[in-house]
């Protein structure tokens, strides 16, 4: 039992990091009518716009962020994006805090490396070769090792910052300073990955409740740069991929712990199943749920968080999502063509309301649902080329 928001009684969760993603999460929090605050590095961020309210904060800045929690007294802290002061979490946690879903799921699947380690050197879980490099000539060293090409990324970024696919060895000074340019830690040490020759990646939303541990439907994506375009549910697999994938995403869920949506991403491989990565929170390409599901992955992360069971998640439809982006950096801007997209059937959009473009920044989805996969694919690109971003002189 709980007060009505903004009363001496309510029970009040304080998202870190405030795009589209914590939007939704705000938005579903509030229909169960909890009190919200949205903290992010920069003002008028989406889910800001729907919080009862914010702060703004420098997210790597252990202070700041100790300051606002104890200031705010939050029952759920909810960390939304990758580059938080996870010390800082770990040490609130232990004051008596609670952070969703745990201060070491959060610590540990926001450092890359910490995650694949526990991933393949603790767990045995089946994932790409790897290796890290703190410099130039280490990074040279490890594409040796590993071979060409490869993948090489920063161990903290996020959307695909930073991430590039290195083919030759002059290639291997550019892809170090994109993904120095792209990490959003202060100092930077990157992962390189063999390449994976893989039929197909998805994300298997996986949730720990009271009511154990449940899993959507899978969902594929097409990546670029590293980060998503499109994304479908359900994807494709035969029973055996899906047990596998299950497995892997119930082992290193069960070993993160804590209640909450975990977004687990799968490369499916004509060897089997390998793990890539993980999130402790809703998912990008999981925004497809909106329309394909009859509780959404962002309903079903705050249903975990409040401890209220867990239902047989039902997929109403096949469906697709497909994103505009932008192009450049801009901070006046219009968004057109959404009425265009909205004459298509079973089409609906989301808008992010986000206060400047950037280059490659997700500025609107949209998302179909059609008989099939493929036909609520073409919809919802054909939804999404409807879009278009007017930006002023």
């Amino acid at each position: 039992m709980y007060g009505s928001p903004l009363s001496s009684q309510a029970r009040k969760m304080l998202l870190l990091g405030s795009g589209e993603l914590g939007k939704e999460v705000i938005l579903e929090a509030q229909r169960l009518g909890v009190e919200t605050i949205a903290v992010d590095r920069y003002a008028n961020a989406p889910a800001m716009q729907a919080a009862h309210r914010y702060h703004v904060a420098d997210m790597l800045d252990g202070a700041a962020i100790r300051r606002i929690i104890e200031e705010e007294r939050p029952d759920y802290i909810v960390p939304e994006i990758e580059a938080i002061a996870t010390e800082t979490l770990l040490e609130l946690e232990q004051e008596g805090f609670r952070v969703v879903p745990t201060a070491r799921a959060a610590r540990l699947t926001m450092d890359r490396e910490g995650i694949r380690r526990l991933a393949a050197e603790t767990l045995g879980l089946p994932t790409a070769p790897y290796r890290f490099a703190d410099s130039l000539d280490e990074l040279k060293t490890a594409v040796k090792e590993l071979g060409l090409p490869c993948v090489i990324k920063p161990i903290m970024s996020s959307s695909g910052k930073g991430q590039s696919i290195c083919r030759t060895e002059e290639d291997i000074e550019a892809c170090w300073e994109y993904a120095m340019e792209g990490g959003r830690a202060k100092k930077q040490r990157i992962i390189v990955e063999g390449f994976v020759t893989f039929e197909s990646e998805i994300t298997l939303l996986t949730i720990r409740s009271v009511s154990g541990t449940s899993f959507c439907a899978p969902i594929g994506h097409v990546q670029k740069d590293g980060d998503y375009i499109e994304s479908w549910q359900p994807h494709a697999m035969t029973i055996e991929q899906i047990k596998e994938a299950e497995h892997i995403a119930q082992r290193i869920t069960d070993e993160l712990g804590g209640h909450g949506l975990y977004g687990v991403e799968l490369f499916i491989t004509q060897d089997g199943v390998l793990f890539s990565e993980v999130s402790p929170r809703p998912h990008d390409t999981g925004m497809v749920t909106m329309a394909t599901q009859d509780l959404s992955e962002f309903a079903l992360h705050v249903r975990a968080i409040l401890g209220f069971p867990i239902p047989t998640i039902r997929l109403l439809s096949p469906g697709a999502s497909h994103t505009l982006k932008a192009d450049r950096e801009h901070t006046e801007f219009n968004i057109g063509g959404v009425e265009k997209a909205l004459a298509l059937p079973n089409t609906q959009v989301r808008v992010f309301g986000k206060p400047e473009t950037k280059v490659g920044r997700r500025m609107a989805v949209a998302l179909s649902t059609a008989e099939d996969v493929e036909q609520a694919r073409e919809v919802a690109r054909q939804a999404a080329e409807s879009l278009w971003i007017e930006y002023k002189q």
